[in-house]
Order: structure tokens, then sequence, then C-alpha cells
């Protein structure tokens, strides 16, 4: 019998009373001469990914057994960390002392040894499974004989020595890539070797390099990917078009932001009788140029999304693709993925029909341009567009349609603001405000959403294994809290026993808004939901209200957008999948999904860690400037502020507030004074002075100026969006 891992953790735990030997596991099976050896392998990649223990003495048992838990360990930049491992109901804290010569992100052996004075669970890192790094980016210094590598990021603790000091060293100061031969030990600090130079740490072009490596993106393809991608025609050929519907005389047009160069979708409408509307979403057609398993889809596996930076892209697929063959450029014959759909005048969908097809965008239009004509009705750029401008008109007849069908069924309206770096010819940071959103956004972003919902019931009925992009329902415990938080401002929220109705939810925040507690209840309520993401089973999306729904509308920038393409024309041409087809799909979805989740996430993290370093930048030369603010987050440490003239957020430590002893309550999402009973609150405003920018840690302190604390204004308060 071919042993299986989930056989020897079965053995271990229901027949080992005390650590097993090898001789010990292998006569608890039946086992061949070569299968013994593939035991002892087997062995030996189970300790290495953490799942065994193998003891000093060479006993193997399970971690649970010996009161250890393995996973990976998160090191806050202040020295502690947390590792967070499926098997515990919560992430255990090990304070700096224990960490040893951990490294951020390795996967360690961690022995629970207390509950700590929380009652968290606490503990000691006793064995490092894994390492996580094998290179560091970072600002080279020289020293005597030696030079070292101060790590870009803050949460890995040691400096790397660099002792070859070749004639190609890099100058003090330059940002370098440094692979480590020796990890940190007791006695001494990790080494390691210059392999790459990027050049000057303030140039923008290296700061963008820095936070790659940092956060392990691809940014460069391989020569392979880009020779693959060359071989693609650059414009339709005749054999194309077989089996395709022709739009090219469908009046589409492109919506995006001035900046886009890669278009995935384009949208038409034509109003028909009883006042129902027409819609074809065309989306470009990917997987017609990118084969499953080949050069360029493994590479756009592994990026699994675009990375949008102020002023630059990393894109999933090379440019050939992404701005050239694939994307949807105006008045040039396009392949496309069409979802055509039919709706009433109450927004509901009354049929649908997907097929492959080729189009011809009529225009490429902005967000700018849009708002001009429906909401300003600015009459040059209307007569500019004349021909187009009475379907605009009916596009925004049907997004106001969907807009009020998604709130009737409870879809949360958030507005989350979004910075926007205004860069200067040298890359340089020349303003930070805050991105306009207009309803020309909104318009697209409705087309978009009711398209991805058609795919996934389309394909869900069908009975296709899916991508869904799920949003599972908060816990009921963070709905009770926001319940009992709601209930200080008079606000009512009726619970069941499984949760709430989200339609309650957006009854709520209607009742809120433009009153001063409206942006406090919309940040608390946005940090009891969870996080959306990719899988293979359905949760539907509480967000949005919908029972099925899937990413089916950004194939260029998006890797499961590409999966559920590939689906659907499965399906399209076979009418249904086989059941070997099915088998095989429950078997690799599951991985794409947490993998693709993953991928995403990191590219917020990096997207968002260049925004704020833009942040610092532009700030960095204001010290001791004041600024008029409005309080946005309370925490036991302090308050942030969020200025008022600049799109700017940074904080006001608690230590600062040298008026009276300040206590956070936790309930209220508020710090009130011991004495004076001075209160900062969600929507407060204040008069701040610019203290401090640490550029490293990409933060921003201020001090209060004002003695005398101000009372909110009614309607200072803004809705937030929610991204599904």
């Amino acid at each position: 019998m071919a042993l299986t891992p989930e056989d020897l953790v079965k053995f271990l735990a229901t027949q080992a009373r005390r650590p097993q030997t090898t001789r010990d596991i292998l006569a608890g099976f039946r086992l061949k001469r070569g299968e013994r050896q593939e035991a002892l392998r087997l062995l030996d990649d189970m300790v290495e990914a953490g799942s065994l223990i193998r003891h000093k003495n060479g006993r193997y048992s399970l971690p649970r057994q010996v009161n250890l838990v393995v996973g990976k360990v998160s090191i806050h930049r202040d020295g502690y960390g947390f590792v967070s491992a499926p098997e515990a109901r919560q992430d255990i804290f090990v304070p700096a002392r224990h960490l040893g010569e951990v490294m951020d992100g390795d996967t360690v052996a961690v022995r629970v040894e207390r509950g700590g004075r929380s009652g968290k669970p606490e503990g000691r890192v006793v064995r490092i499974v894994e390492r996580s790094h094998r290179q560091v980016v970072g600002r080279y210094e020289a020293g005597r004989g030696f030079g070292y590598v101060v790590p870009a990021d803050p949460k890995v603790r040691h400096d790397i020595f660099i002792f070859d000091q070749s004639a190609t060293a890099p100058r003090p100061g330059q940002m370098v890539v440094a692979r480590i031969d020796a990890f940190p030990s007791g006695s001494r600090g990790p080494e390691g070797t210059v392999i790459e130079i990027l050049g000057d740490a303030d140039d923008p072009a290296v700061e963008i390099l820095t936070v790659a490596y940092k956060h392990n993106l691809p940014h460069r393809f391989p020569e392979t990917v880009l020779a693959a991608a060359g071989e693609i025609p650059d414009q339709v050929l005749p054999d194309d078009l077989a089996g395709r519907i022709d739009l090219r005389s469908l009046p589409l047009v492109t919506i995006d932001g001035e900046t886009a160069r890669d278009f995935d979708d384009a949208v038409a409408v034509k109003a028909e009788a009883d006042g129902r509307i027409r819609l074809w979403v065309a989306i470009a057609d990917v997987g017609h140029y990118v084969a499953p398993k080949s050069l360029i889809d493994r590479e756009a596996y592994e990026r699994s999304t675009s990375v949008y930076f102020p002023g630059q892209c990393i894109p999933m697929l090379p440019e050939a693709l992404s701005n050239g063959i694939c994307s949807l450029n105006p008045e040039v014959d396009r392949l496309a993925m069409t979802a055509e759909m039919l709706f009433d005048r109450q927004g509901q969908r009354l049929e649908s029909r997907f097929y492959p097809s080729v189009i011809r965008s009529r225009a490429r239009l902005t967000y700018t341009e849009v708002h001009a004509m429906i909401e300003v009705a600015e009459q040059a750029v209307i007569d500019r567009y004349a021909p187009i401008y009475p379907d605009l008109k009916v596009m925004e007849q049907l997004a106001r349609q969907l807009i009020e069908m998604r709130r009737r069924r409870g879809s949360l309206d958030f507005d989350l603001p979004e910075a926007e770096v205004v860069l200067g010819l040298r890359g340089k940071p020349e303003n930070i405000v805050r991105a306009e959103r207009t309803f020309a956004h909104r318009l697209i972003e409705e087309f978009m959403l009711a398209a991805n919902e058609a795919v996934a019931t389309f394909l869900h009925e069908r009975q296709a294994p899916l991508l869904y992009r799920i949003h599972e329902p908060p816990d009921l415990e963070k709905l009770q809290a926001f319940q009992e938080f709601a209930a200080h401002f008079n606000y009512g929220l009726e619970l069941g026993a499984t949760g709430v109705d989200p339609r309650r939810l957006q009854q709520l925040l209607d009742e809120a808004s433009g009153r001063p507690e409206e942006k406090l209840l919309n940040n608390v309520l946005l940090r009891s939901l969870k996080q959306a993401r990719y899988s293979a089973d359905n949760a539907g999306h509480f967000g949005l209200a919908a029972k099925l729904y899937c990413h089916f509308t950004s194939p260029i920038r998006r890797y499961p957008d590409l999966v559920v393409h590939r689906i659907l024309r499965e399906v399209l041409a076979q009418g249904s999948l086989s059941e070997s087809r099915k088998e095989a799909l429950n078997r690799r979805l599951p991985p794409a999904g947490e993998h693709t989740s993953m991928r995403e996430r990191r590219a917020m993290e990096a997207e968002r860690e260049i925004v704020d370093l833009k942040k610092c930048q532009f700030m960095a030369t204001r010290i001791d400037e004041e600024f008029d603010a409005l309080v946005s987050g309370v925490q036991p440490f302090g308050f942030f502020v969020e200025l008022n003239d600049v799109f700017i957020e940074g904080l006001v430590h608690v230590s600062s507030l040298t008026d009276d002893f300040y206590h956070y309550e936790e309930d209220l999402h508020r710090l009130i004074g011991e004495h004076r009973r001075r209160i900062y609150q969600v929507g407060f405003p204040v008069r701040v002075r610019l203290a401090k920018v640490d550029l490293a840690r990409r933060e921003i302190d201020f001090v209060l100026v004002e003695t005398e604390q101000r009372q909110p204004a009614p309607g200072r308060g803004r809705k937030k969006r929610f991204k599904p």
C-alpha cells in the first residue's frame, strides 16, 4: 500500500501513545521495500512542511501532541510577532524575547505556554521549520572592511552583512537586492551577497522596484514569455471569426479613466418595448490567445493580477496582449466574450445569453467625458459625441434602475474614498487629492456587476464547477458588537439566530446618512465585515446581497476572470461538462482560489505601500505646518486624523495628549479624558501640526494645536463604497 500523509496523521493521532521511532511507524503499516523508501521520504516532507515534529532523539509526533503549533510568523515592526496556524482558533502572540532568530514570514513551531495577561494564547518559538526569505531588498551602507544592507521592510529585524567588497560594490545609500547566504544564529547576524543594484533610493523607478522585490512581485517577464507573446498576431485574422457572432455594427463604447491603456470591457444598450432595456457587455477574449498551461498562462497564474502604482503598472499579461491584441481599442476589430442581458423597468434581469463575438468599439470614452454629458450636460462634449449621446442617456437610465434594484435587495452601498497621487514630470508627488468618483464610474460598475452575476447564475444552473467571488456574512459576535455600538446612537438593528439581513444594515446606513455619526458607523461596520475572496465553494456575496457571483469582466488584469471565461467557453460549446471534466475542475479550482486570493492581497499591500510612501514624501517638506482635520479613526494608542485640504491621514499619539490621562472606550470607539472628560471620536474636527514624517515606516505624526475641543458639524460624514 502507498502511504499517504492522512494515513500517518491518523496513525500518530490514534495509535501512538508516545513519540514514535521510524521503526515503530513502519511496523504500523504493511509496506514493501520500495514503499518503505517512499514512506521515509514522506516523513521528511511532512517534517519540512511542519505537519510532523521530529525530536532530537529522532522520534516523531504530531505538533499538537507535544503542545506545539506550526504556522507562519508575522513580526510587528515593534519586535513582537503573531503565529497563524490553521489548527489554532486564534493567532498566537509571541513576545520579542521568545522569537529568537526568526525572520518575518518564517514557518515556525511554537510551544503555547500560557495565556498572558489578556488571556489570549502566548507562545515561544522552539524551532524554525522553513525560512521564507532567500533574498532581501534594502539600502546598502559601508562599514570598515565590510558592508551591510538595511532591509526596506521594518519587519525584517536583521541587517545583512556583506563581506564581499568587490569592485562592483554599490555606493552607500543605493538600494540593492542581497541574497542571504547564512541565516542569523545566536552569535552571528545574517550574511549575504549583493546580487543586484537597483539604484538611488529616491529614484521613483527604484521605489517601484524596491516595493516589487519586498512583496515578491514578479515585475519582469521572462524572455521566453515575451517571445511567446511576440508570436501572437497583432490583429484579428479571418480564421479567428469562425463560430463568432458579428457585433461590429453594434455601437459599443469603452468607458475608462484618462490614463487607462488596457480596455477589458465595452458596453452598448438598446431601449425596447415596455420600458425594457437590452445591455451588451463585451469582454476581451483573452482565452482565445492564452492557452491553458502555456508559457504565458503559467506566468499569468503566478502573477494572478495586474498591480497599479501611481504612474506605472506591473501587468499580468505582456503588453503585446494587455495593451495590444486583447485590449478593446477603438475602431479596430477585436475578439470578445459577450454577455447579452435584458432588464425590465425595475432592473430585474429577464433573460441572458452568452457567446463568442467579434466587435469594433466606436469610441474610447473617459469617465470625465461621460460625466460632462450625462450629469453636467456640457454641450461641447455632447456635440463631439452626438451619435453616441442618446445611448448614454439610456445607459444612465438602466444604471439607475440597477442601483435601485440592488438597494432593494440589500446590497451595501459604501463609498471608500481613494487617494489620487498627482505626479510631476520627474515622478515626484505634487499633490494628494481625493479621487473623483462620479455617476459615470457607478454606471460602468453596475453593468459589470450585472454581467458577473449573470455569468455565475448561468454556469451554476448548468452545474459547472466555478471559481466564485464570495463575501461571507460577518460573524455573529461582530454583528452583536456593532448592534450594541449603534444602540448608543439610538439606531436599532435586528439580528436573527444566524446573522442579519443585509437590507437592514443598508437601512441603518441610510438613516445615518448626513448625520455626525455617519462616518463612525460606516467605519465600525466595515471592520465587522469579512474580506471578499475567490473560492470553488459558493457562499454568496453578502456585500452585494447576491446568491451567485463571480468575476468575468477583467481577464486582462485578473486571472480568476480568465478561469471563468474558459469554463464558460466549454459549457457554451458542449452544453454541459462531462463528469470527468467536473472532477478535474473540482481538484484544480480550490487551490486556484486560494492562490489568486493571496496574490490579490499581495498586490493590494504593495499598492497601498507606494501610495503611503508618496504621501510621506509630499508631507516631508511641511514639518511644523498647521492643518484643519477630522478625526478618522481611534485606537488605544491615539487617534488618526484626515486633513481637510490634502487627502492625507496621520496619527496623533496618545502620549502627545498632555492635558489629561486618556482612556480608550472600546465599545464606543473613542478616547476620553479621565478628569476633563474631553472626547476624541470619529468625525470630530481638530487643528493639528505636522510633527514628524518617517519615510522608512511610511508614518505621519501630528500633534494637536488647539486645546479646546470642537464638536462635529452635522453632515460632515461621507459614504463609503464597498469593493466587491
